[in-house]
């Protein structure tokens, strides 16, 4: 007999993708808040500091082609 969580991991991942990672999303999301984190506090201050970086040049962007490109290399 399946058990409970092996039942609903199979019918969840018989949800179309869209669907899948709502739900992925909610319950990660559910981990952070029982440990009381704000994850997408910290995820926009993350990304305004690294905005910041950008605009005053302290750090220079790498064109998405390029870091793709590297990310596809390295998966082989």
């Amino acid at each position: 007999m399946a058990s409970p969580m092996r039942d609903l991991q199979s019918k969840a991942l018989k949800l179309p993708q869209k669907d899948r990672a709502r739900l992925a999303q909610r319950l990660i999301s559910s981990l952070d808040q029982e440990r009381g984190v704000d994850v997408e506090a910290l995820w926009l201050r993350e990304a305004e500091r690294r905005l910041r970086e950008l605009k005053t040049g302290r750090v220079t962007g790498i064109p998405a082609e390029k870091v793709l490109r590297k990310a596809r290399a390295a998966l082989r």
